[in-house]
């Protein structure tokens, strides 16, 4: 396919005309379905007995069996038909997009696809860098444009072969053959879907990688792999957040539907994830038309499940923090008590800084151990330390603007995940940590984090018993360990200090969550501090 071809053609005409198989698939069915019960459903119920009978029953079961496998290859004919325009439509939107940017370059592009340069100015003439940077130009140019009449002509190609195909069963009568009907149905070898996926980045791209990839797309082939493939989209980190939000919400009730019908029976984890989907779909309803806008940047059935949710866009934020659960995280919490405890974050960061903009995350890419038993196996937190990781960078890559001033925040077990994080050689995509009822982070020192102690911050209740427990190195709430330790709600004896840090209630002691909100919007200076425990 030649570029002013695929440049200008009208697609529309091939969207007709797949609504018009797609008309006369209803139709046809309607006249089967009149012929099965009115002629062939009658006959056998009519009692009719004989020679006659029994030579005339098999003709007219054959001739059933006829118009609905013509009915199908009627439907199958138009939606072939609109996977092609599909795929059309997004390789001329691709060469479109291509030809605009040349022109922006102030370059210039001929039939054929090469890109060419105007002769710059004397000083250009004889610069060497400024002829490398535009031959690097316009060799990218000429290579998206290469791709997509590459794409185009692979497309048609196919397109036509379907077609052919079809056309040759409706000759040679194969086309009324019930049980090969069904089998052509299953055959899309010729439908050239897999084409427009050729392009995604392997699952070890960089988010960096995965954001150039995903903005480098035409928005009309942004939006068909949203909808046709969800799951490509909607947890890969480095994908705007809208968008990965578009896809969880399509992703979301397919998990809801498939745990209901029981399908995993052999899932120890199975009802935990069917409530965890429903308390997220519940958080969804109740916050829709309200703000700050709920985007569901992350659900999956991994482990005992997955689920992120974000009060705020983070992707436009001046602050964006990402709260780490711990102990007794299911998933359900990400609908229910994390996520009420991020949009108290939001509202605390609002509060110490009204002319900042904030997204509040409350983030489960992990199995949290479920029992206090269960916070002996390091490998819980270990395992999703690069999980982490890869999502603030996730956050990173996507932000527009300005870079945001990120905080990440860990609670409990969460903690121990965030330090182990923040310790890795290459470091953790953030401005600020808090530590909030921690066990203990596997460091002896704050100065061990990315961040560096000045800017790890720790809470800790007199009445928290896990934030006593040492269990990983050294107590963060120590003056040994060097970190800034704020004041929080000193809490009671009745066992609720260690899940109280961001009660936000009319009638709650507001310390520990105002600190918090002070520290993700930028202001960690002007905490209430308290004193550091001696080891």
């Amino acid at each position: 396919m030649d570029l002013a071809t695929l440049r200008d053609t009208d697609l529309t005409h091939l969207y007709a005309a797949a609504d018009a198989y797609d008309r006369l698939h209803g139709s046809f069915g309607q006249h089967a379905e009149k012929w099965s019960t009115g002629v062939d459903g009658r006959i056998a119920a009519s009692g009719w007995s004989g020679s006659t009978a029994d030579a005339a029953r098999p003709a007219l079961h054959r001739t059933t069996g006829e118009l609905k496998a013509a009915q199908s290859e009627v439907g199958q004919m138009g939606r072939s038909i609109r996977t092609g325009a599909d795929a059309l439509a997004i390789a001329q939107s691709t060469l479109r997009k291509a030809l605009a940017d040349v022109q922006t370059a102030g370059m210039s592009v001929d039939d054929r696809g090469a890109v060419s340069w105007p002769p710059g100015s004397y000083a250009d003439q004889h610069d060497p860098e400024y002829e490398k940077g535009c031959e690097r130009t316009a060799r990218q140019l000429a290579g998206r444009i290469a791709t997509a009449l590459a794409e185009a002509d692979t497309v048609d190609q196919a397109l036509a072969a379907r077609l052919q195909h079809y056309t040759g069963r409706a000759q040679d009568g194969s086309g009324l053959d019930p049980t090969a009907a069904v089998g052509d149905q299953l055959d899309t070898s010729l439908i050239p879907d897999n084409l427009l996926l050729g392009s995604v980045p392997k699952q070890d791209a960089s988010p960096t990688e995965v954001n150039a990839w995903w903005n480098g797309l035409p928005a009309d082939k942004q939006q068909w792999l949203i909808k046709e493939h969800p799951d490509l989209v909607g947890n890969r980190d480095g994908i705007p957040a809208v968008a990965r939000d578009q896809a969880n919400r399509i992703i979301l009730p397919r998990l809801i539907a498939e745990y209901e019908k029981g399908g995993h029976a052999s899932d120890p984890n199975e009802a935990l994830k069917l409530n965890g989907f429903r308390s997220i779909a519940q958080r969804l309803r109740d916050s829709a038309g309200k703000e700050p806008p709920v985007l569901l940047l992350g659900v999956g059935g991994e482990g005992q499940g997955r689920g992120i949710i974000s009060f705020g866009n983070p992707d436009t934020a001046d602050d964006v923090t990402s709260l780490v659960g711990g102990l007794g995280t299911e998933l359900q919490r990400i609908g229910g008590g994390d996520g009420t405890r991020a949009k108290a974050v939001y509202d605390a960061a609002r509060r110490a800084d009204p002319t900042r903009s904030t997204a509040s995350i409350a983030w489960l890419g992990y199995d949290a151990p479920l029992s206090a038993a269960g916070t002996v196996d390091l490998s819980r937190a270990q395992g999703g330390v690069d999980a982490y990781r890869r999502f603030l960078e996730g956050q990173r890559a996507s932000h527009q603007g300005q870079p945001a001033h990120v905080t990440a925040q860990g609670h409990s077990f969460g903690s121990l995940l965030v330090g182990l994080a923040a310790r890795k050689p290459t470091g953790l995509a953030a401005d600020d940590i808090i530590l909030v009822g921690s066990p203990g982070t596997d460091a002896f020192h704050a100065s061990e984090f990315s961040v560096g102690a000045d800017h790890t911050y720790v809470g800790a209740a007199g009445w928290d018993y896990v934030s006593h427990a040492g269990w990983y190195t050294r107590d963060p709430a120590s003056t040994e360990f060097g970190a800034q330790r704020f004041a929080v709600d000193v809490g009671s004896a009745n066992g609720t200090a260690h899940s109280s840090y961001w009660d936000d209630g009319p009638d709650d002691d507001h310390t520990s969550v105002d600190n918090i909100g002070r520290i993700v919007s930028g202001h960690g200076s002007r905490i209430t501090k308290a004193a550091g425990r001696r080891d």
